[in-house]
């Protein structure tokens, strides 16, 4: 009967980790990517032409990538549809 040491046995999962690493990677860029899509759509459709209000919401939700969209989601969004019912 063979022994398993902790070397050989550590050897056998380490093709895994990058493939782990790079799956979780990749669910959460295809998430952001898909919450940046969806507040840049909903502030330039819902967003109050008042001022420059949308414009620079919309710049910062383009500039800033998934950062800007994540502000925007948890900041104005819920004050506009205070404010405006949509």
């Amino acid at each position: 009967m063979a022994i398993l040491t902790l070397a050989a046995y550590s050897r056998s999962f380490v093709p895994w980790i990058p493939v782990a690493l790079f799956s979780c990677f990749g669910v959460f860029m295809i998430a952001a990517f898909v919450i940046w899509i969806w507040m840049l759509i909903d502030c330039a459709t819902h967003e109050p032409s008042e001022g420059n209000d949308k414009l620079v919401w919309v710049l910062i939700i383009v500039l800033a990538h998934w950062i800007g969209a994540l502000v925007y989601l948890l900041v104005r969004r819920p004050q506009r549809i205070r404010q405006f019912g949509r």
